[in-house]
């Protein structure tokens, strides 16, 4: 009765700390209340409360995690810091890092580069985090990477996609431990020239989609396709009618490339204008993330997607490690969620990022910032195996320019699910290095 009795005691303060993570407003009280202390407005400093106890006087390691919780972005957001506390508290829960806990410092970018740079600014100066996982949006990704150089700090990508993060824009202190446009591209466009030769590009008007455009222009070329034209839609319009219904002429099918709010708008508009029934309809996997497919309903049927996480537990994602991290996210998401999601990429890029980021811990040694040289070599060439730290599968991350490589998962909608049609391997996905760090 003892063992049941600390479980539940357990379970309890998990759901404390998790109802404390998730809720939109922070007080003071409330901050206090569960045993943690708050930074300035939008930077919030937690110890998941169940496990301070275990770790005495060890000095957690803090680590910072700039996020759009408000904003155009906010509800990737909200999703992507659940697999970054699903990630602590598991490490957590498990002795820490090296015996030290895991504190997490949260920051608001309210989906504005210059909020984003500015917050970022104050983690690394004022909260003094001693690394960073974060980042969603590609712009304010962009705007924060010099001032991760420029304080000699490790920043650990978990959302952002622009091709040129890891390219003409890379240093030496950021990593993306995920995919980018280029390796989607690389593995997507067989498939999508195998369903039609001549394709209309539709996309988020801003660096991500942007780049991303850039890369499938390449490779379905290269696949034998042809390109009939292109329609870029600012990030965030709420009616795109004007932009689609230009879409018209002799083409096969329309790619688009999206995520949000605006993967939503385009797959109802999109359906409502006739465009997804008279062309073949894919893109980018994000336009039907699991958060999405409420608001889309039988709208989104028949869609091909791209991804490197597919929401389902079917083979080969039928894994054991998959299920815990299943289950644990689907747990946590139904309590901010009342459409009871499942868990998407944000979920797993964040949460595989913040492991990948420990495993480099452990091995350097890692005590600090002074110790940042030694966690770069750590993490420069990684090979992350699949199993409970990476559920999504084996990842390499490849030292010329700190970009991952992993399997992709093409699938198309069914029934409101995704229905896996072909597994990439990683290898399939490689795209050559583009990056000289100064």
């Amino acid at each position: 009765m003892a063992d049941d009795a600390r479980e539940q005691h357990r379970r309890d303060q998990d759901k404390r700390s998790q109802d404390f993570w998730y809720r939109g407003k922070v007080t003071r009280r409330r901050v206090i209340g569960y045993g943690v202390s708050a930074g300035a407005l939008g930077a919030t400093m937690l110890v998941p409360a169940p496990w301070q106890a275990a770790f005495g006087q060890a000095k957690p390691y803090k680590i910072g995690s700039e996020q759009p919780l408000s904003g155009a972005g906010a509800a990737g957001g909200k999703t992507a810091l659940v697999g970054l506390q699903m990630a602590v508290d598991r490490i957590n829960r498990m002795g820490g890092i090296n015996g030290r806990p895991v504190e997490i410092v949260v920051a608001d970018d309210e989906s504005k580069p210059d909020v984003g740079r500015r917050k970022v600014e104050k983690l690394l100066v004022e909260d003094k985090v001693d690394a960073h996982v974060g980042g969603f949006l590609s712009n304010i990704c962009l705007a924060c990477m010099p001032v991760f150089e420029e304080h000699k700090v490790l920043n650990m990508i978990s959302v952002c996609l622009d091709t040129t993060l890891t390219t003409t824009k890379c240093n030496k202190y950021s990593f993306r431990p995920y995919d980018y446009a280029p390796s989607q591209a690389v593995a997507f466009a067989p498939t999508l020239t195998k369903m039609g030769k001549r394709w209309h590009i539709a996309y988020a008007d801003y660096s991500w989609g942007q780049s991303t455009k850039d890369a499938y222009v390449e490779q379905i070329k290269k696949a034998g396709g042809e390109i009939a034209g292109m329609t870029g839609i600012p990030l965030g319009t709420a009616d795109m009618t004007p932009f689609l219904s230009k879409i018209t002429g002799n083409f096969d099918g329309l790619l688009g490339i999206f995520f949000g709010k605006d993967g939503v708008t385009i797959g109802n508009q999109a359906f409502d204008l006739g465009l997804t029934r008279k062309y073949k309809w894919a893109g980018d996997g994000a336009i039907a993330e699991s958060t999405n497919i409420p608001a889309l309903g039988n709208k989104i049927e028949g869609f091909i997607g791209i991804n490197r996480y597919v929401p389902t537990l079917e083979a080969p994602l039928d894994t054991p490690a998959h299920k815990r991290f299943w289950d644990d996210a689907k747990a946590r998401l139904s309590r901010i969620d009342s459409s009871n999601p499942d868990p998407d990429r944000y979920v797993q890029s964040n949460y595989e990022a913040m492991n990948a980021l420990k495993i480099g811990m452990e091995s350097s040694k890692f005590r600090g910032r002074e110790d940042t040289d030694k966690l770069i070599a750590a993490l420069e060439g990684l090979e992350m195996k699949e199993g409970d730290d990476f559920p999504q599968g084996d990842k390499t991350l490849r030292k010329e320019d700190h970009q991952a490589f992993l399997r992709q998962f093409i699938f198309e909608m069914k029934g409101g699910k995704p229905k896996i049609l072909e597994v990439v391997n990683k290898d399939k996905t490689i795209f050559p290095p583009a990056c000289k760090f100064a």
